[in-house]
């Protein structure tokens, strides 16, 4: 069996102008230049996916998905940005929607009074739980697409970058978001600690 990893010493760009000519060649028809594009990148999209995710159990369907739609839609891959750029952007779409998807998922309660059984599985007493319920409670007050900026970038730890990426929009897109988030997070702090002044 041919291998299709670099060889060893072989530089990145090398390896991103291989797997770009097979990406190339599989949107002309040729499946043999399909199965090694998928192999060369394979790992590449595994790691990124779980990173991204955070989830390792579902990185395996989230890089079967990944790659289903980068086949689904190399007939429009002109190899403009190298194939690896290319299927990464595709990766990040795929989490994205997963992620969406998990949080309207409705989830299923084992017991008849599910409400009181949540409250009870939530932890107590442990140091900052209360001012970690009263972050939350502050986040909601604030419009989706600040808060998801702000909760990518101080609360899971992306880069300015990484979250630009992830929601699909520019840096200073993400910064200003942020930016603002921060402003009305203090102001609605600062008016919740205000005495007998009901926060906005």
């Amino acid at each position: 069996m041919i291998s299709v990893l670099p060889a060893p010493g072989a530089d990145l760009e090398t390896a991103d102008a291989s797997a770009t000519a097979w990406a190339l060649a599989a949107r002309g028809g040729d499946p043999e230049a399909a199965d090694r594009f998928v192999r060369a990148l394979h790992g590449d999209v595994l790691r990124y996916v779980t990173y991204l995710s955070g989830d390792p159990q579902t990185a395996h369907d989230l890089t079967q998905d990944t790659f289903a739609r980068a086949l689904g839609s190399l007939h429009r891959f002109e190899g403009r940005a190298s194939a690896r750029t290319w299927l990464l952007s595709i990766a990040r779409r795929a989490v994205a929607d997963s992620l969406r998807r998990a949080a309207v998922r409705p989830r299923i309660a084992d017991c008849v009074d599910w409400r009181t059984a949540q409250e009870r599985a939530q932890p107590r007493g442990l140091p900052g739980f209360e001012d970690g319920v009263a972050l939350l409670d502050l986040l909601e007050a604030l419009p989706e697409e600040r808060r998801e900026a702000f909760v990518l970038t101080q609360v899971v730890g992306l880069s300015y970058e990484e979250a630009a990426g992830f929601v699909g929009c520019p840096v200073g897109t993400v910064r200003s978001r942020v930016s603002r988030a921060r402003t009305a997070l203090e102001r609605l702090v600062r008016e919740s600690e205000a005495p007998g002044v009901q926060p906005a």
